[in-house]
């Protein structure tokens, strides 16, 4: 090819440069237990950009929540990183966070990476009033003065809506109502500008309005900030609204991932078929709604095959013996199935 081919095809297929922030490579978790071994999360891989919403989708129990953790090195026994790099860049330089000591870590957590617990009632110490525990990692971080960690937490409190936050610096978290403590959880992730924030199901245990309200929190301080966000949850509507590209995770495995846009007009896996057929229509109301039949596996040893395949209405002969490996069938766009093609999937 010569060089002018090469530019036009670029510009035509290929993705424009972004610097890579966060790698995830081939990130194994098991949790030992007397009895058994839970394979947790197996060869997980994927990449998230600077300034750019990943979302990390997928029913209860598939993953997602044990490698956000892994990112963080929140871990603890009787689970372990077994195998895995978890790559942080910038700076001019790349750090494996898995080989870092813990008082790296310390460096990092709250600061280079953030993140939102799923449930901020069991997250926020109940014994620390709102002031000190948001004054802390500035404290910490930033090596500000008490009198300045205290403005900071003032201003931080009103940026994400709580009234009369000056007042409020005293109030204990069970003085504070889900929501409120959702935007006190967001204020804390976001007070040393991290480059990462992992925001963990952070809209579940709230009513519609205040789902809404914090999901147009998130995303306008993500702007504001261009700060990177992995977004876990397994609500499909949350990942329309805030990412740009998401994976699909299934028994502890990446089966999809791809520019969002992609995945949901065009799903390529099967299990993420399935997911979107499964919601329901707003326009119209089914007969009856599409279920995906079966459970999930008990993910007790290594799964020989694909994880989907007792489910899968598409299966053949290999998908019970040999494991698929994701492969790219679009630009970005990659699939772990033995019978995905590009442009969707054969008739079944």
């Amino acid at each position: 090819m010569d060089a002018p081919f090469l530019s036009s095809y670029a510009k035509r297929w290929m993705c424009p440069v972004t610097n890579v922030l966060l790698e995830v490579k081939d990130l194994k978790v098991r949790f030992y237990l007397s009895e058994r071994t839970v394979h947790a999360v197996n060869d997980v891989s994927f990449t998230v950009n600077e300034g750019e919403v990943v979302g990390l989708v997928g029913e209860s129990g598939c993953g997602k929540s044990v490698t956000s953790l892994s990112v963080m090195r929140l871990i603890r026994e009787p689970g372990r990183i077994d195998e895995g790099q978890v790559l942080l860049h910038g700076d001019g330089s790349t750090r494996d966070l898995l080989q870092l000591s813990a008082s790296e870590m310390e460096h990092v957590r709250g600061n280079l990476i953030s993140m939102i617990f799923q449930d901020p009632t069991t997250s926020l110490n109940p014994v620390l009033n709102i002031g000190y525990q948001l004054m802390e990692p500035l404290k910490l971080h930033r090596q500000m003065s008490p009198e300045r960690a205290r403005e900071a937490a003032i201003r931080l409190l009103e940026r994400v809506g709580i009234p009369e936050a000056k007042g409020r610096l005293k109030e204990y978290p069970h003085q504070y109502s889900g929501g409120m403590r959702q935007r006190v959880m967001i204020a804390m992730a976001v007070a040393c500008h991290p480059k990462l924030l992992i925001a963990d199901e952070p809209t579940t245990s709230l009513d519609v309005t205040i789902q809404a309200q914090i999901l147009d929190l998130l995303r306008d301080l993500q702007k504001e900030l261009n700060t990177a966000v992995i977004i876990i949850t397994h609500n499909l509507g949350v990942i329309a609204e805030l990412a740009e590209k998401v994976a699909v995770m299934y028994a502890g495995t990446i089966v999809e991932s791809g520019p969002v846009e992609g995945i949901f007009n065009t799903p390529l896996h099967p299990y993420t078929r399935a997911l979107m057929y499964s919601i329901p229509p707003l326009r119209s109301r089914p007969e009856r709604l599409v279920t995906i039949e079966g459970m999930p596996p008990q993910v007790l040893s290594e799964i020989v095959g694909c994880p989907f395949e007792p489910r899968c209405a598409y299966r053949i002969g290999r998908c019970s013996t040999e494991r698929p490996l994701p492969r790219s069938l679009a630009p970005g766009h990659a699939c772990a199935c033995w019978v995905a093609r590009e442009g969707g999937l054969p008739d079944a």
